[in-house]
C-alpha cells in the first residue's frame, strides 16, 4: 500500500490483563485488509510475557508479533492456520516512548484508534489528557480530531475514580467498551469468548468481521452452534 494512501487504525495495547483480546482484534483487522499502526506500552510487554511467556521487543517486533498472533487464547491453538494470516506488511510498529511518531500528530492520517485492553491507568491518562507516552498521546489526538476511539477497559470491580474517568471519555466522544463476553453466541471455547469481545470492539469502529454469531431474535439459537470463529 502506498504511504500516501495508507490510513491505518491505531491499536494501543496497555498493561491490563487481556492480551488475547488485542491479538484477536489485530488478526481481524488484518484479515479485513486494514492497515494497522501498533503501540504496545511498557506495562503491556510485562503482561504479554506473563500471559504468553513470549517477549515483545522493539528490535524484533515483527517476529514477536507473528508468534503472538499465532497463539490462541488457550495457549496452544495456531490461529493463523485458520485465518490464513501470515503477511504483516500492513503493520507499522511505533515504540511507546516515541513521542515524535506519526500517530502523535493530528496531521497523520488515521481512521481512528482502538485501545485493547485498556488498563485503569491508561483510562485515567487519556481522560486527563496526560499524554505520558505515545499510546496516551495518540488517544488524545484521536479525540481532538474527532476520530473514532474505542476503549476496551479490562478491570473488575470498577472504582469510583475510574468510573468518573470513563464517563469523561464518553463525554469526549469515545466508545467505552468493557471487555465483557456474552454467552448467547453459543461459545464452547475460550477463544470464542475472546472473539466476541474483539468483534464488539470492531463493531464499535465499523470494521466488518465474522468473529461471532450475531443475535437473530431466536431464543436458544446459539445452543450447540459455537460462534464459528
Amino acid at each position: 500500500m502506498d504511504d500516501t494512501e495508507r490510513r491505518p487504525w491505531v491499536v494501543g495495547v496497555s498493561g491490563a490483563s487481556g492480551t488475547p483480546y488485542a491479538a484477536a482484534v489485530l488478526r481481524a483487522l488484518l484479515s479485513a485488509g486494514e492497515a494497522v499502526d501498533l503501540v504496545v506500552s511498557r506495562a503491556a510487554r510485562l503482561t504479554l510475557l506473563d500471559e504468553t511467556g513470549e517477549p515483545f521487543r522493539d528490535a524484533h517486533w515483527r517476529e514477536d508479533l507473528a508468534r503472538w498472533l499465532a497463539r490462541g487464547a488457550d495457549g496452544t491453538t495456531d490461529i493463523t492456520r485458520d485465518t490464513g494470516l501470515a503477511d504483516l506488511s500492513a503493520v507499522r510498529y511505533w515504540p511507546a516512548g516515541d513521542l515524535a511518531a506519526g500517530p502523535s500528530s493530528g496531521s497523520y492520517p488515521a481512521k481512528g484508534m482502538l485501545i485493547v485492553p485498556a488498563s485503569t491507568a491508561c483510562v485515567a491518562g487519556v481522560a486527563l489528557g496526560l499524554s505520558k507516552d505515545l499510546l496516551q498521546r495518540a488517544a488524545s489526538v484521536t479525540l481532538k480530531e474527532r476520530r473514532p476511539l474505542v476503549v476496551a477497559v479490562r478491570e473488575t470491580p470498577l472504582g469510583g475514580q475510574t468510573l468518573r474517568h470513563l464517563v469523561a471519555l464518553d463525554d469526549a466522544g469515545a466508545v467505552v467498551l468493557p471487555a465483557s463476553p456474552a454467552f448467547y453466541a453459543g461459545a464452547t471455547h475460550i477463544q470464542e469468548l475472546v472473539d466476541f469481545v474483539a468483534g464488539r470492539t470492531l463493531d464499535a469502529a465499523g470494521v466488518p468481521h465474522k468473529l461471532y454469531r450475531r443475535w437473530r431474535g431466536e431464543l436458544g439459537g446459539g445452543l450447540g452452534e459455537g460462534s464459528g470463529g
